[in-house]
């Protein structure tokens, strides 16, 4: 019995190795930005941003308080947001 499970199983495993050596597939840009728990925010401006952190308030010394969105996509950290 044990001689038989034996079999079985090498012939599985011979029979799923030219699947693991396969090269990956490249994926199209659209999969491979996928979003998670981001949010989108309509910036000061009038892009739309994605943003993953939580909108702050910040002092701005011309404008005063400003609402901006952090930790977004892009080059910038933060990112003022229109009211």
């Amino acid at each position: 019995m044990n001689f038989l499970a034996t079999v079985f199983l090498a012939i599985s495993v011979s029979s799923l190795s030219p699947l693991a050596l396969r090269s990956p597939v490249d994926l199209p840009a659209s999969h491979q930005t996928a979003h998670k728990g981001g949010k989108w925010f309509f910036a000061d401006t009038g892009h739309a941003v994605y943003c993953y952190g939580p909108v702050m308030l910040v002092n701005q010394p011309e404008k005063g308080m400003q609402r901006v969105a952090t930790f977004c996509e892009g080059e910038k950290a933060m990112v003022p947001l229109r009211d």
